[in-house]
């Protein structure tokens, strides 16, 4: 039997959470579980996702005690700082959009295609950076592998 996984998407009503539950819909992920949390003004909102209704749970300290393998956060830089290191701390590896952590030393900033290797080295969060970052770095990094760049001016 393969392994299925338990996924909580925090800020699930936000328009990136929105967009991300979008992607997931299109991929075929093992995935058993999915949990999704906001804020306490969209707690109880109902989400219809993978032709199933879920209501959106608020997220809080005790959120993550019922145990997840995955978090992907999308609810701001305030809310990853005081809830991801509280999902790592049970198990839980935590996919974080904001910019909470893109600067610690001790988070991998990981885009797949460019840099994938890095994700071994996390230690329950995972950074990626910011969009416009992202759309750069993809082709750059194909550029770097033919050609070699030795600097960048990015304005």
């Amino acid at each position: 039997m393969n392994k299925t996984y338990k996924l909580a998407i925090v800020g699930a009503t936000g328009l990136v959470g929105r967009t991300a539950l979008k992607v997931l819909e299109e991929k075929n992920l093992p995935i058993s579980e999915y949990v999704f949390f906001a804020s306490s003004n969209s707690a109880g909102k109902e989400i219809i996702f993978q032709n199933k209704k879920y209501v959106v749970r608020e997220l809080n300290e005790h959120s993550f005690d019922e145990g997840f393998d995955f978090a992907i956060f999308s609810a701001g830089s305030d809310t990853a700082k005081k809830y991801a290191p509280i999902a790592s701390s049970h198990g839980c590896i935590v996919i974080d959009n904001s910019s909470a952590f893109r600067m610690d030393k001790n988070v991998p900033l990981v885009v797949p295609e460019v840099n994938p290797e890095e994700i071994k080295n996390n230690k329950g969060i995972i950074a990626n950076p910011n969009c416009s970052t992202i759309q750069a770095v993809v082709p750059l990094k194909a550029l770097d592998n033919k050609y070699g760049i030795k600097r960048i001016v990015y304005s």
